[in-house]
């Protein structure tokens, strides 16, 4: 017990770390694409801009008499942040020596959960703006989960198992069986993490952030962190997956992450019934296919 708490408070803190050099990076890239310095004031570079962000947030309080959320969005916001610690207890554990049998179906468990958190934290703001977002990412959600669930079941045809460290043995050979699958999963993510282009609980018909509009202090930065942490976590899935691991995290992950970077300075956002038509019409008919010929094979 005391093991895996401790796999969790230090896989929180590497992304922790990561996420704040990764929120500098990406907002540099956004600076130099629209012609422009990004954060460069605060340290040698602007390297402490996040931590100074993040000093900024938690400082901030508002009296309880001031809020118009009710503690339906205080319980979204403690379910989504539970959910992010157990995705970084999985990034833990699979660097150590706690594996578990089913470890990869872990993962179809918790983001199965995710769209409750975005409802709850959408619902409590009492804000129809809130409301709405929260509704349109929370449907995202699902959409990404029927694909994201064939892909598993697919990865885990391949491996023999569930096992998320059965792919070092292996390599990529879920790449090499069918390297559409591989597209698939980068689309999902941008799906999940709620990025350009589906970022779909934002509006521009609204002008708004999207379910965490009404939300400032400790309460936004737990849920920007979070989907920070959750755009590495899928990252780092997504190269254990298809690429089984390895130094392929190493060359990889760094360049999903700049596609993450480079989606949102460049891609607009895609029409929601084109988003919703291409997951259930061409998405999922792939995962599936690719499921039936690994059955075969």
């Amino acid at each position: 017990m005391w093991f895996v708490a401790i796999n969790s408070l230090l896989g929180l803190l590497l992304s922790l770390l990561i996420i704040a050099f990764f929120i500098l990076g990406e907002r540099k890239i956004l600076g130099y694409s629209q012609a422009r310095k990004g954060p460069n004031k605060v340290g040698c570079l602007g390297l402490l801009q996040s931590f100074a962000d993040l000093l900024k947030l938690i400082v901030k309080f508002k009296f309880l008499g001031f809020q118009s959320r009710s503690y339906l969005s205080l319980f979204g916001v403690l379910l989504l942040v539970g959910l992010v610690v157990v995705y970084c207890s999985l990034y833990g554990a699979y660097y150590s020596i706690s594996g578990e049998r089913y470890s990869l179906l872990w993962y179809l468990v918790v983001t199965s959960f995710a769209s409750y958190s975005l409802l709850c934290a959408g619902w409590g703001t009492h804000s129809s703006y809130g409301i709405l977002g929260s509704l349109r990412a929370a449907f995202g959600s699902i959409n990404f989960e029927a694909s994201f669930m064939s892909i598993v079941i697919y990865c885990g045809l391949c491996w023999g198992g569930y096992l998320i460290s059965s792919p070092q043995s292996l390599g990529p050979l879920c790449f090499f069986l069918s390297p559409v699958l591989y597209g698939v999963l980068l689309i999902c993510i941008l799906c999940e993490t709620n990025r350009t282009p589906f970022d779909y609980a934002e509006s521009e018909s609204e002008l708004v952030s999207g379910f965490n509009t009404e939300y400032s202090g400790i309460f936004f930065t737990c849920l920007f962190a979070c989907e920070y942490i959750v755009i590495f976590i899928f990252s780092w899935l997504s190269c254990i997956l298809i690429f089984g691991g390895g130094l392929a995290v190493v060359f990889i992950l760094p360049l999903h992450l700049l596609g993450f970077m480079w989606a949102r300075a460049t891609l607009p956002r895609v029409r929601y019934d084109y988003f919703i038509n291409f997951f259930w019409g061409v998405g999922l008919p792939l995962c599936l296919f690719s499921f039936f010929v690994s059955l075969v094979c």
